[in-house]
């Protein structure tokens, strides 16, 4: 036990007696504090009185005994020089830990050795190094041919397209830039607000808590498979999945470096030389939060006999980088790219399908590229926000909103809008993912909103009170006979509606927003909205995850 005593009567105890004069080290300290350190038992917890009268050497002597004690000693005496000891980093445990440490490295290089060497004794991986750098030396058709034989770690595979290589992406023309592509970004929470010093410091707080929120937990949620324990689970189904498309499917795996430096995973078999008319068509591929195109969506296009072209989001099987939302669209900027300047296919010729968040990239494609052909949205829905706050406590609203809007905004039925193509939404009828209720409420499920945003963009005229409230009720129907029963109530006629938009469409050109409906009876905007809706929407009776049949996915409808 030991004892601090000062020159006063208030002191520190410590279960010990005072000496006055008493020594620190080889010197005598007078009248200041005296530490007595004792070997036998520990101290007791200090009450604090008061300590006064100290001066500056007595408290840097202090420092100094503690200082030796936590370092290398056992005691505050031996510190002081006046008891021996072990301390916790002596010399005594030091050695042996470092005995450890080095039969440990020895170990490892151990291993590393015998490994090189049990790589250099095999031929197979000889050769295979041999066609590897073959590879990265001259990319030919041939080389690539042999290569596609392995499977080993994506990262040494050569980079076959490059986001500048396209001589027409240049910046002066509005194409990528290292920052990336454009996106649309969301308006100011308070327009009118202006935008001072102190109101930025006033919402530094909320930014940093958004950012930090979206950059762990967030993004995490958002895309589970990005994350590296579900992917080892699911690797020997994505091997076999890789395998299958490249031997019964003539694949070819090919990477991409994005504007962003992330290299994306990417998957295309060419149904081009078939018999089938198809094939001259291309369907890129966009997955879900957890899809891979090893075992996603792209069987569908597939087996449909369209050519196709899948990719995994970044930091998604072997492709690199986090999925934000700005790092998705350089994604799908260098993959529209290399469907365009590397496999030869005309923007006519290209359909994007997505299926649920893929949706993202899809209308961002459609957006951006608007001579693609067609989009196919399949279980997709209109925005991120209504739905993170489904699976979100109530006081956390504010919190996610902004959160979502500034660093995962997935403004689906925004970037749709800004396209004048052919679209065909499908919407699963027991989806259990984009309903903000249950999926029994049919009418929560977030394709409605889209489908609805949709439409009341191209035709606002025609959306009016009359033909939105009609839309709604069929949206509503259950089942295939109740929609028929809805459909016929209202007596539409297909030809007469066909007429309508046709007329229109030679009259004023193919460009939306379109005012047909403008001089029409509410009878008539009746007809055409129902008539729209069955076209833009189809059903299919399942959940989220459900596979779409080859026969459930048909080319959307367009005048």
């Amino acid at each position: 036990m030991f004892s601090w005593s000062g020159v006063g009567n208030e002191v520190w105890s410590g279960g010990g007696g005072v000496e006055r004069g008493a020594s620190v080290g080889d010197r005598d300290v007078p009248g200041e504090i005296a530490l007595e350190a004792r070997t036998r038992g520990h101290t007791s917890g200090f009450s604090k009185e008061k300590v006064k009268d100290l001066s500056v050497d007595t408290v840097l002597d202090t420092a100094i005994c503690l200082a030796g004690y936590v370092l290398s000693a056992s005691s505050p005496g031996e510190a002081c020089g006046q008891h021996p000891g072990t301390g916790y980093l002596s010399l005594s445990k030091v050695v042996p830990f470092s005995h450890y440490a080095g039969t440990l490295l020895l170990l490892l290089a151990g291993v590393a050795c015998l490994r090189g060497i049990g790589r250099w004794t095999n031929p197979q991986y000889r050769q295979f190094i041999t066609i590897l750098e073959a590879t990265h030396r001259n990319q030919s058709a041939e080389n690539k041919r042999q290569l596609a034989n392995y499977n080993f770690d994506f990262k040494s595979w050569p980079v076959d397209f490059h986001w500048e290589e396209p001589s027409s992406r240049k910046e002066s023309r509005g194409g990528p830039s290292r920052q990336g592509v454009a996106l649309l970004r969301p308006e100011p929470l308070h327009r009118g607000t202006a935008d001072t010093l102190l109101n930025r410091v006033k919402k530094l707080p909320c930014q940093i808590t958004s950012y930090l929120v979206a950059h762990t937990l967030g993004r995490r949620m958002l895309y589970p498979g990005s994350v590296y324990l579900l992917q080892k689970a699911l690797m020997p189904m994505l091997l076999q999945g890789q395998a299958r498309l490249v031997e019964e499917c003539n694949g070819r795996r090919a990477k991409l470096l994005a504007c962003d430096g992330n290299e994306i995973d990417t998957m295309f078999v060419d149904r081009r030389g078939t018999a089938e008319s198809q094939g001259q068509k291309l369907v890129i591929c966009c997955e879900g939060n957890a899809g891979f195109y090893e075992v996603g969506c792209v069987s569908t296009p597939l087996e449909a006999g369209y050519s196709v072209l899948g990719w995994n989001h970044p930091g998604f099987a072997g492709s690199t980088g986090v999925p934000f939302p700005q790092n998705e669209a350089n994604a799908m900027d260098v993959v529209v790219q290399f469907a365009i300047h590397r496999l030869g296919f005309q923007p006519q010729d290209i359909i994007i399908y997505a299926w649920s968040i893929g949706g993202f990239t899809a209308t961002w494609a459609a957006m951006s590229y608007p001579d693609i052909s067609a989009v196919i949205l399949d279980a997709s829905f209109d925005d991120l926000v209504p739905l993170a706050l489904k699976v979100m406590p109530d006081s956390w609203r504010g919190l996610v909103t902004r959160t979502v809007r500034q660093h995962l905004n997935l403004n689906n039925a925004e970037q749709l809008c800004r396209y004048q193509g052919p679209v065909l939404l499908i919407r699963r009828t027991k989806d259990e993912i984009i309903t903000t209720t249950v999926p029994e409420d049919i009418m929560s499920n977030r394709g409605n909103d889209l489908l609805l945003k949709l439409l009341q963009y191209r035709y606002p005229r025609v959306m009016a009170e009359e033909g939105l409230r009609v839309v709604r009720q069929w949206l509503e129907a259950s089942s295939q006979l109740e929609e028929a029963s809805i459909y016929s109530r209202w007596e539409v006629e297909e030809d007469w509606c066909l007429s309508v938009l046709r007329s229109y469409q030679a009259e004023h050109g193919p460009d939306f927003p379109w005012t047909v409906g403008e001089d029409m009876s509410a009878d008539g905007r009746r007809q055409l909205a129902l008539f729209l809706a069955q076209k833009y929407l189809h059903n299919f009776e399942a959940t989220h995850c459900t596979p779409l049949p080859a026969q459930n996915f048909q080319i959307p409808w367009h005048l």
